[in-house]
């Protein structure tokens, strides 16, 4: 396959990609009331649904990576779809509250090797000067399944039912897997050789773990035990992560490149505020609209 044309297939197998995972996290939260209705759950369960899904992204996204930047890129890629369109299928079919909620972080856990692979993808095949027009692409593709989840997903709900949000992704999901089998050629690894930071994922995913699930059980005296133990292990992880010769996260990053520092600060702003709105707004606007 000659260099233009494996690039446009990058691109393009990457935009999709990216797509689906936003379009389907936009999606589920104007299904929540219909959700909760069908499984007789409280706002608090409601709210593990979609936070089941962000946690495990959260928790995995680096450590996936970094398996991707040993292992293979393509291959922890095309293993993310063939999983991401297994649990969409897996979470449509659900009949109890705790198995949707165990294939909502699976669903992240998919998700997370999808974000941690599609954009390095793009920047092991584009040269630098190309690598701003694929990377917008790629952005403007999740930017495009985040607005317009709500509106469809509203749509499939509406007339399908709240389970169509996640068939829609199956046989897309497909269509990716097959574009990847037959159209992907080569593989790319860049850290080759190097030893995965277990312990440092590990403390890492604990650190998520116990500040997340702390914070969803406020004002109780227990969830001041979890961020504490929290903010511990976050002293932890920063210890260790300074002195393991392979860190699954390069605090130097942070240190060292104060544009990064505050543009991930900008990052975490934003989407600490818009993401708790959309939960929240979605259901006050359709109980109103009921009442």
């Amino acid at each position: 396959m000659c260099e233009a044309k494996s690039k446009r297939c990058v691109l393009l197998i990457s935009t999709v990609a990216s797509f689906l995972p936003a379009f389907m996290n936009s999606s589920i939260n104007v299904a929540l009331p219909t959700i909760g209705e069908e499984f007789g759950m409280n706002a608090v369960l409601l709210g593990w649904v979609a936070t089941s899904y962000l946690l495990a992204l959260a928790i995995f996204l680096l450590p996936l990576g970094k398996v991707a930047d040993i292992h293979g890129r393509k291959k922890v890629f095309a293993w993310g779809m063939i999983l991401f369109t297994l649990f969409s299928f897996l979470t449509a079919i659900s009949n109890t509250t705790s198995i949707l909620i165990v294939f909502r972080f699976l669903h992240g856990m998919s998700s997370a090797m999808i974000f941690g692979t599609a954009v390095a993808l793009l920047t092991s095949v584009f040269p630098p000067g190309e690598r701003g027009m694929a990377l917008g692409i790629n952005v403007t593709s999740v930017y495009v399944g985040l607005s317009a989840g709500p509106f469809l997903g509203g749509i499939l709900t509406q007339y399908l039912g709240w389970k169509s949000i996640f068939l829609v992704n199956v046989p897309a999901g497909l269509v990716v897997i097959a574009l990847i089998r037959w159209k992907l050629d080569g593989e790319w690894i860049e850290a080759e050789g190097e030893s995965f930071d277990w312990i440092g994922s590990f403390i890492y995913g604990l650190v998520l773990l116990f500040l997340v699930y702390g914070l969803t059980i406020l004002p109780s005296i227990t969830c001041l035990v979890f961020v504490v133990l929290g903010l511990a292990g976050l002293l932890a992880f920063v210890h260790w992560e300074g002195r393991t010769p392979y860190p699954v996260l390069n605090l130097g990053l942070f240190w060292e490149n104060r544009v990064f520092a505050l543009s991930n600060l900008a990052a975490l702003i934003n989407y600490g505020a818009t993401f708790a709105v959309s939960f929240v707004l979605t259901l006050y606007l359709q109980y109103i609209n009921r009442a």
